[in-house]
C-alpha cells in the first residue's frame, strides 16, 4: 500500500519553497508514495497543476492574518485531514505551517514534517507581531516528526529561539536543476534586445518583487552606476503587485535604460546565463534557489548577507557578502570587478568551483522519499 504523503502549503505564487513544493508532489516515486497538495487561492503558478490529481484548494487560506478567516481555513484542513487520512503531511511556509501543524494535530495525523523555507518573523516586523510568530512557531514545532531546513543559519537561528528538538531537525537543500542550468546557452545578443543600454557587463536580479527582496536598493545601486556612468546594465526578474511601481520609479529616476524591470520570464536563466553578476538584495531568505542557479552558470554574487546566504558564499573568494541596506558596498563589490578584469577571473573561477552537488533537485526529492519512510519507521 502506498504511503499517502500530504503537501501543504499557502500560496502557489513564483518562488522556492512553492517551485520545489510542486516538483516534490509532481516527482515522488509514485510506486512507494501517493502524493497530495493543498493551498490557498490566487497562486500564479496553479495552473501548473490542472491536470493533476489529489489536488485541493483551501479557500480561506491567505498569508494575511485574518482571526475569521484564519479559523475558516483551520477548519478546511481539519476536514480535509479527517477525510483523506495522510500518513504523512508535509507543511510548508510559515501560514500554512502553523495553521496546519495545529489542524493535524487535531485531526489526530501522527506523522507531520514542516520545513522551514525561511522563517515569518524577522528583525523588522514590529515587536509584538514578531513574538507572536515565535510563540507559535514554538508550539507547533513540538507536533512535528522531523524539522527540514534548507540552511545551516535557520537551523542555527531555530536552537537560538528554542524551536523544536534539534533532534528532530534536518537539512535538505533546496534545489535546482543544476545540469540542465548548465546547459543554458551563454548569448548577450537576448540581453541587447531589451529595451536596456547596451553594456559591457550585466547585472541580474531575480525574485518575487515584496518588501523582503528590497528591489529598492537594487534601484539605488542602478542609479549610482548611471551617476558615475559605469559600464554595466541592471536587469530583475520577477514580478508582484508593484511591479508597475517599480517600472515608473526607474523612469523618475531618469534610469529606465539603464535599469529594467523585466516581470516574470517562464526561463530567465536565458537572461542569467548572458549576464556577469547576480546581485541579491534580500532582508531576510532561506536560501534563495536563484543564487544557486546564478552560481551555476558562473555569475559572481554580490549578496546582502542574509540568513542562509553565507552557507553558499565565502566573503571576497567566490563573491561578496554585504551588511544588509549598505548598497554603497554594493557597488563598490561591482565597480571594482568590471575595473580589474584579474579580480573578476579570480573572483568567477572560484564560483565555477563551488560545490553545488547538495542543491541538486532530484537529490532534494530522494532526501525527502528517505525522510519519509524513515519516520514512518519509528514508534508514534
Amino acid at each position: 500500500m502506498r504511503i499517502k504523503v500530504l503537501h501543504l502549503i499557502t500560496k502557489l505564487e513564483m518562488g522556492g519553497a512553492q517551485g520545489n513544493t510542486i516538483y516534490t508532489f509532481k516527482n515522488l516515486n509514485k510506486e512507494k508514495f501517493y502524493p497530495q497538495i493543498a493551498f490557498g487561492p490566487g497562486g500564479i503558478r496553479e495552473k501548473e497543476l490542472e491536470n493533476e490529481n489529489s489536488v485541493f484548494k483551501i479557500k480561506s487560506l491567505r498569508r494575511e492574518i485574518n482571526f475569521l478567516a484564519d479559523i475558516r481555513a483551520f477548519l478546511e484542513i481539519f476536514f480535509l485531514l479527517k477525510k483523506e487520512k495522510p500518513d504523512i503531511l508535509h507543511t510548508h511556509s510559515s501560514k500554512a505551517g502553523i495553521i496546519g501543524r495545529f489542524a493535524a494535530r487535531a485531526a489526530g495525523i501522527k506523522k507531520i514534517i514542516h520545513t522551514y523555507h525561511g522563517f515569518g518573523f524577522n528583525e523588522r516586523q514590529n515587536f509584538l507581531m514578531r513574538n507572536l510568530y515565535i510563540f507559535l512557531e514554538k508550539i507547533a514545532s513540538e507536533f512535528c516528526s522531523k524539522i527540514i531546513f534548507v540552511s545551516k543559519s535557520n537551523m542555527e537561528k531555530a536552537k537560538d529561539f528554542k524551536i523544536g528538538n534539534p533532534e528532530n531537525y534536518i537539512l535538505i537543500r533546496s534545489g535546482v536543476k543544476i545540469s540542465e542550468i548548465k546547459k543554458t546557452e551563454k548569448n548577450k545578443e537576448i540581453l541587447y534586445s531589451l529595451p536596456l543600454k547596451k553594456s559591457s557587463f550585466y547585472a541580474v536580479s531575480v525574485g518575487n518583487l515584496k518588501p523582503q527582496k528590497n528591489p529598492e536598493d537594487f534601484i539605488k545601486i542602478a542609479e549610482k552606476a548611471e551617476k558615475e556612468n559605469l559600464d554595466i546594465s541592471f536587469l530583475y526578474i520577477g514580478g508582484g503587485d508593484r511591479l508597475d511601481y517599480f517600472k515608473k520609479e526607474t523612469e523618475n529616476k531618469k534610469i529606465s535604460e539603464r535599469c529594467l524591470f523585466l516581470g516574470w520570464d517562464k526561463n530567465p536563466e536565458k537572461y542569467c546565463a548572458a549576464a556577469d553578476i547576480f546581485i541579491l538584495t534580500s532582508l531576510w531568505e532561506g536560501l534563495p534557489r536563484s543564487l544557486v542557479e546564478a552560481l551555476s552558470l558562473g555569475l559572481i554574487p554580490i549578496c546582502y548577507d542574509s540568513d542562509g546566504v553565507s552557507d553558499l558564499i565565502k566573503n571576497g573568494e567566490n563573491g561578496y557578502l554585504i551588511d544588509q541596506k549598505d548598497f554603497e558596498s554594493s557597488y563598490k563589490a561591482i565597480k571594482s570587478l568590471i575595473s580589474n578584469p584579474d579580480l573578476f577571473m579570480k573572483l568567477k573561477n572560484e564560483v565555477l568551483k563551488t560545490d553545488l552537488s547538495d542543491f541538486d533537485i532530484d537529490k532534494m526529492v530522494k532526501d525527502q522519499e528517505s525522510l519519509y519512510l524513515s519516520v514512518l519507521s519509528e514508534s508514534v
